[in-house]
């Protein structure tokens, strides 16, 4: 049976892909470089420090790392105690595992002060607990983000499931063993076995999660 049911943040439950756009774009344009959909789709789902790290390769060695880093937790921080934009379903799924009594973790490659304004739009109730990217000593996909979830909760992995929007998230899912939904927001995931690709949060429900372990 279902033990539990593992979400990523960003772009999952989050609709924040566009906010980290506007930002790594905003700093950007002040090095004096572009940016673009081809530059955000290479880093969907990835962690901070390669962002920071793409961004100076992009630009050579025009910035500090640690200083460009601050200033994009800045950025995205500032976006987001302003508004946190629920993906469609994002909350009714939510609610429909949390009233079932289904142990629910929230997995991200955001760090943990990012996340903390997020879960103020999401609703710490609503999750039994959370994984932020600066927690574990690898990020996805690496399988160690939801290994370590999946400890935390006292579960087995492939008796979880856990819903992606990206593919580094998805890979560090699969390779930690648990089944997998995968609900692309910028980059094509293909189906695959042990994966299910839908459009949108709408088509799930907590049935059709059960069924996946079943």
């Amino acid at each position: 049976m279902l033990q539990a049911v593992l979400f990523d943040m960003d772009g999952l439950l989050v609709d924040s892909e566009r906010l980290w756009f506007e930002s790594e774009a905003e700093i950007m344009a002040d090095l004096g470089a572009s940016w673009g959909p081809e530059d955000q789709e290479t880093l969907v789902g990835g962690s901070i420090a390669r962002t920071v790290a793409y961004m100076l390769a992009r630009t050579g060695p025009v910035a500090d790392p640690e200083e460009l880093g601050r200033r994009l937790l800045a950025g995205m921080g500032e976006r987001l105690r302003a508004n946190v934009p629920m993906m469609p379903g994002a909350k009714e799924l939510l609610d429909e595992v949390r009233e079932a009594g289904v142990p629910s973790a929230l997995v991200s490659s955001t760090h943990r002060a990012l996340m903390e304004y997020a879960l103020d739009g999401i609703g710490r109730d609503r999750l039994t607990l959370t994984v932020a990217g600066d927690e574990v000593a690898h990020t996805k996909p690496h399988p160690e983000p939801y290994l370590t979830a999946a400890r935390l909760l006292d579960v087995d992995p492939r008796r979880c499931v856990a819903l992606e929007d990206s593919p580094s998230g998805t890979d560090s899912a699969t390779a930690a063993g648990c089944h997998v939904v995968a609900v692309p927001s910028v980059v094509p995931i293909p189906a695959a076995p042990g994966r299910t690709v839908v459009s949108s949060l709408l088509e799930v429900d907590l049935a059709r999660l059960r069924s996946l372990v079943a």
